[in-house]
């Protein structure tokens, strides 16, 4: 890998730090003063914030892991952020959208990992809601890792429609 393309990854790393800090001071923050001090309304009926931990998986699945769950997941984590490390490493210089998204999904991982490392659970504390309808709790990692999927399956789409242009044009 050349310099210069080492140096673009650079910046998608640092992003990618960005965003983990803010993840993990947004929980500092929600422990200190959602843990004891009760749920906060933010825009009524619609977003508030409410401590919560989360020892399983996303939505609250395997949450009676118990010790061996803790590291089973953490060693998933771990293998998880791996291979989206190699992938970003792999992935052309020009392809913004998959480095974004990998940035965004190391971010996550890494967020969640220091968390079920850290304490045997993941803080969690933003609360989506409309009417009777209510979206699981989550975290900043955790809207990272949405986004950077949702990145790698708009490209996907992107990609599979433009090799369908391709053939498309070439047999004509």
């Amino acid at each position: 890998m050349k310099a210069r393309e080492f140096s673009w990854r650079i910046w998608y790393l640092l992003a990618a730090f960005g965003i983990y800090m803010v993840d993990q001071m947004s929980k500092a923050w929600a422990v200190r003063t959602l843990r004891l001090g009760g749920d906060k309304t933010i825009i009524g009926g619609f977003l508030d914030f409410a401590y919560a931990e989360n020892p399983g998986i996303a939505f609250g699945q395997l949450q009676e892991g118990g010790w061996w769950g803790r590291w089973a997941l953490a060693a998933l984590a771990s293998a998880a952020a791996v291979a989206v490390l190699t992938y970003f490493f792999r992935t052309p210089r020009s392809d913004d959208r998959i480095l974004g998204a990998c940035a965004l999904l190391l971010a996550g991982i890494a967020g969640n990992l220091t968390d079920r490392v850290r304490l045997g659970h993941v803080v969690d504390f933003i609360n989506l809601h409309a009417g009777e309808y209510h979206w699981p709790t989550f975290n900043v990692a955790d809207a990272s890792i949405c986004l950077g999927a949702g990145l790698l399956i708009l490209d996907l789409i992107l990609e599979g429609r433009k090799q369908k242009q391709q053939s498309t044009v070439s047999s004509q």
